[in-house]
């Protein structure tokens, strides 16, 4: 049995431990409200962005009227972005996305990494086929992080070094649940919906004009969603994982609490036979 030193010594670590991840789990928490109504705000803009592209392509009858919807495949290689923390103590974040990639990875695929924390592992899996890699952050990705990623997806994609482009990240559907998902960026597909009716809309100066800009303005808000996304994933994977910490932590407090408790009982018991037997032993 540890002495009642090592034992409050292991008590005072336990509670160390526990302050600790419970400033964590605040932190993530107060991160995590500000990433949802920017996750949500996205998706609702990226939507409707959508709707509206899918409707202005459709008014125009001419096949692969732009590079991003070509359906030409002439190259069988595909691009890969993954994205994950920078940061560890999420959970198994990065181990669901690290087990996705292994299932879908193939040799055809050439990748972007963005997060330092899946970096080494996709560069070790991948045989060093890694195009670049980028910094995810610690708070809340600006939309000026799409830039640089965007860049290097329009070289690989129209120049036609790579005929799909594809994402993975982990989906956040609620504090509850962050899933890993692949979503396909390019070519876009725009899903069809038999019920909807194309809206009537008047262009300035011409459809053929405003495609263009209004399809790379869709694929940056996509791109910029899903950064969105993956950093709510991240601080509500955080937030559980401090919060089962902090928990397990107090658990742990209680025991050696327990432990002490008795040890120092019984030191005290023998302290008092001890005194006991030498009163005796004087009286005799």
């Amino acid at each position: 049995m540890a002495s009642l030193l090592q034992l409050k010594r292991r008590i005072m670590a336990a509670q160390n431990v526990s302050k600790t991840t419970r400033a964590m789990q605040m932190i993530a928490a107060s991160k995590l409200k500000r990433a949802q109504i920017a996750a949500l705000s996205a998706k609702t803009y990226s939507e409707k962005l959508s709707t509206i592209s899918k409707n202005v392509t459709k008014k125009i009858a001419q096949k692969n009227i732009h590079p991003y919807i070509t359906s030409e495949m002439k190259n069988e290689k595909t691009m890969l972005i993954i994205i994950s923390p920078d940061k560890g103590l999420c959970g198994g974040l990065i181990t669901n996305l690290v087990k996705e990639f292994l299932d879908i990875q193939k040799k055809e695929y050439e990748y972007i990494v963005i997060g330092k924390k899946i970096e080494s592992k996709i560069v070790h899996f991948s045989n060093n086929q890694v195009i670049a890699t980028f910094d995810f952050g610690t708070t809340i990705p600006s939309f000026e992080t799409v830039f640089p990623i965007l860049k290097i997806i329009d070289e690989y994609f129209i120049k036609k070094q790579v005929s799909l482009v594809k994402v993975l990240y982990s989906s956040f559907s609620n504090i509850f649940s962050q899933v890993p998902k692949t979503e396909t960026l390019l070519p876009i597909s725009f899903e069809a919906n038999e019920n909807s009716t194309p809206e009537d809309y008047l262009f300035e100066p011409n459809i053929t004009t405003l495609l263009p800009s209004l399809l790379k303005h869709y694929l940056e808000m996509s791109i910029y969603r899903i950064l969105l996304e993956s950093f709510a994933s991240e601080q509500a994977s955080r937030m559980i994982a401090m919060q089962n910490a902090t928990t397990n932590a107090k658990e742990v407090i209680e025991e050696l609490r327990l432990d002490y408790n008795k040890s120092r009982q019984a030191k005290i018991t023998n302290e008092i036979l001890d005194i006991s037997n030498i009163q005796k032993e004087e009286d005799n």
